[in-house]
């Protein structure tokens, strides 16, 4: 067997495994569930359940990878007990992957393509009707096919070149690339007019924010972007845990990912609120905020253009992060359970992904109106089986297999956790019974409430 790939630096995997998480979930749908669930209350509560269930599962998932140096499938029977069959998780863990970016293909080239257009001056008038711009772009298949392909593109070239030279180097550039527009755009949303408001309802907590959509909503909702914005439960993160160095604690990394995904989404909303409160755009637009709604605002700024295309470039950077990541951990899984060389694997996911993104393409124009599950179309089905089934399902195999003695074991995992420099779990019985019962109990009640 070959020597397995590594980070050339910690810089390297901190970056890239950031990048992995950090995408349109921090940067669109964040700032509008914030928007929509009162504000700064909505941060607050968001806050306290990363840091009581994102973190710790996140470092259960790298550190599958990491304990057993082998992707997904391999990882899981690599380290389960002899007869059991946790590593049927790795295989769904690889469909969830495949799910995710059967959709997030087609919603990362809505975003480069709005790059263009701003940058070709599609919306320098402020007479342009945004919500044809957006529709038109829907409804037509040629336009969709190209963004699409153009996304797949580049993921499978900077895959193709393998985790040093592609994956590390590209997200890389790539991320500090985004922390560097998100500084631009923050002190610029800062000198707007009517910044002040806008700050004040992102930042202040006020439960008289949360009225209309009541505190136990208000609750669950933070709960779940906490839990998905850092894409856990389709193993996304184990794969670079099996490149990273044994020098630090998985908790210490771990937190570090989740401050890098948080200061994106933070920033997201120091970016769009200020925006909103400083045109008459209410906050609570919803999914629409992006395409619809932000355009009009940047449409009547002083060089509107130029900080238009600076944001899309910023939300292509975000989603453009995630698809190579998620891109990586499939094409990596493949050399390691077929024993592929990575260029068969780069070329076989990339007819496969290819052709398996098509219905959410050309779901606006040539297969408008047809659904998959209830009333929802490909788009918002592939989404629901991801974010309502396979991440949180998902999530709780890896918890309980890091927890249970039929899995890896509590030992076995706090081991692991605690090897290397900085932060430690404590192996004590308040930490076992808290991952062991509390945390999957947790995950249960997102699974659960997720359905209804």
């Amino acid at each position: 067997m070959s020597e397995r790939e590594s980070f050339k630096s910690r810089l390297g995997f901190l970056l890239v495994s950031a990048g992995c998480a950090i995408g349109i979930g921090n940067v669109w749908k964040f700032p509008w569930l914030v928007g929509q669930y009162g504000g700064g209350i909505f941060v607050l509560f968001y806050l306290i359940f990363l840091v009581i269930m994102g973190v710790p599962v996140l470092s259960m998932e790298i550190g599958i990878g990491r304990g057993s140096r082998q992707s997904t499938v391999n990882g899981f029977k690599a380290l389960e007990k002899e007869g059991t069959k946790w590593h049927f998780e790795g295989y769904l863990s690889i469909v969830g992957c495949y799910l995710l970016l059967m959709f997030y293909n087609s919603v990362a080239g809505w975003m480069v393509n709005y790059t263009y257009k701003f940058l070709t001056g599609v919306f320098a008038s402020p007479s342009v009707d945004v919500e044809s711009v957006f529709n038109s772009m829907l409804s037509s298949p040629l336009e969709s096919l190209i963004f699409l392909f153009v996304v797949v593109a580049i993921a499978v070239i900077v895959c193709a070149k393998g985790l040093e030279n592609g994956v590390e180097k590209v997200n890389k550039v790539m991320m500090i690339g985004l922390l560097c527009l998100i500084i631009i755009l923050v002190i610029h949303s800062f000198t707007l007019p009517g910044a002040k408001s806008g700050l004040s309802f992102y930042l202040v907590p006020s439960f008289k924010n949360i009225e209309e959509k009541g505190l136990i909503n208000t609750l669950v909702a933070a709960m779940n972007q906490a839990f998905f914005t850092l894409s856990l439960g389709i193993c996304a993160m184990e794969i670079f845990g099996t490149y990273m160095s044994k020098d630090n604690t998985l908790l210490s990394e771990s937190i570090r990912i989740c401050a890098l995904d948080t200061f994106v989404a933070f920033a997201s909303g120091l970016i769009i609120f200020p925006a909103c409160f400083s045109y008459g755009v209410t906050p609570d637009a919803g999914p629409s905020l992006i395409f619809m709604t932000l355009p009009k605002v940047f449409m009547n700024m002083p060089l509107g253009s130029l900080w238009g295309t600076l944001f899309f470039v910023f939300m292509s950077f975000a989603a453009l992060s995630t698809v190579i990541a998620v891109m990586e951990n499939i094409v990596a899984s493949f050399m390691d359970t077929w024993h592929i060389s990575r260029t068969k694997s780069v070329i076989i996911n990339a007819i496969a992904l290819s052709i398996l993104s098509l219905p959410v393409a050309f779901e606006g124009n040539l297969l408008k109106g047809v659904t998959v599950i209830g009333n929802r179309a490909f788009l918002d089905s592939w989404d629901f089986i991801v974010s309502n089934l396979l991440l949180p399902i998902g999530s709780l195999i890896v918890c309980l297999f890091c927890t249970q003695k039929s899995g890896w074991g509590f030992d076995g995992y706090i081991t692991e956790a605690n090897t290397g420099n900085g932060i430690k779990l404590k192996k004590n019985k308040a930490m076992k019974i808290y991952l062991s019962y509390i945390l999957p109990l947790f995950i249960v009640l997102i699974i659960v409430l997720g359905l209804i």
